[in-house]
C-alpha cells in the first residue's frame, strides 16, 4: 500500500516524552512531544522537533532550560491532559495533577512518577520560519528510576516508556516489547578488533 509522505508516523514507533519548563514568572508548563531524538551515541545531545506556536517552546527560547521526563504507560490520561492548548499562565502541573520533583541542575521541574528524567540546557535552535523549530538540548543531567535498571540497562518491559503510532484520526499508544534477541554493538564493526 502506498502512503502519502507526511504519513511517515503511522509507519515509525514514536517515543513520548512529557518536556516540562517554567517561565521566568514561576508558571510551570509541560507538554508531551513524539519527535525527539538523541544525536548520536557519543555525544551529549538530543534535538526536539517543534511547532513554532507552544508555550513549551517560548519558555526554552526564555530560560534556555528545559527537563525530559520519560512517562510510563501508566500515565496515558495525564499525557492527553497535558497535550490540550491551555494559555500561558495555567500550570499544567496542577491541571494533570502531577507532582514536581526537583530538578539537581536546571530551574526547570522535572515530574515525579517518571521513569527517566533528562535536564537539558539549550545548545540551540534551528527554525524553519512559519513552520517549525528543531531545538538542540544538551543533556546536563540524566537518571533514572533505579527500579527499572537491571544490570546496568533498562529493563524497558517493566519500565513500560510510552510510545506512539499515529493513526488517520488519532494515536495509539504503545510500549516496546522485546523480541529476545540481545546483540552487542561490536557486532556492528566488521574488521576492528
Amino acid at each position: 500500500m502506498i502512503l502519502k509522505p507526511n504519513k511517515r508516523e503511522q509507519v515509525i514507533p514514536m517515543p513520548v516524552v512529557l518536556i516540562s519548563t517554567v517561565r521566568k514568572e514561576g508558571i510551570r508548563n509541560i507538554a508531551p512531544y513524539a519527535n525527539v531524538m538523541p544525536i548520536l551515541r557519543p555525544w551529549d545531545l538530543i534535538a526536539i522537533a517543534s511547532w513554532i506556536k507552544r508555550n513549551t517552546l517560548d519558555n526554552i527560547r526564555e530560560t534556555k532550560e528545559f527537563v525530559i521526563n520519560v512517562p510510563s504507560a501508566d500515565l496515558v490520561e495525564e499525557v492527553m491532559i497535558c497535550s490540550r492548548n491551555y494559555p500561558k499562565e495555567v500550570d499544567e502541573f496542577v491541571e494533570a495533577k502531577l507532582k514536581e520533583r526537583q530538578s539537581k541542575k536546571v530551574k526547570a521541574p522535572s515530574i515525579d512518577g517518571c521513569i527517566a528524567w533528562m535536564e537539558c540546557i539549550l545548545d540551540k535552535e534551528i527554525i524553519e520560519e512559519g513552520k517549525y523549530s528543531i531545538i538542540i538540548g544538551k543533556v546536563v543531567h540524566l537518571e533514572a528510576d533505579g527500579q527499572y535498571i537491571k544490570n546496568g540497562d533498562m529493563d524497558f518491559e517493566a519500565a513500560r516508556p510510552l510510545s506512539m503510532m499515529a493513526g488517520d484520526e488519532g494515536m495509539y499508544y504503545t510500549v516496546p516489547k522485546g523480541t529476545g534477541d540481545y546483540r552487542k554493538y561490536a557486532e556492528m564493526f566488521i574488521g576492528d578488533k
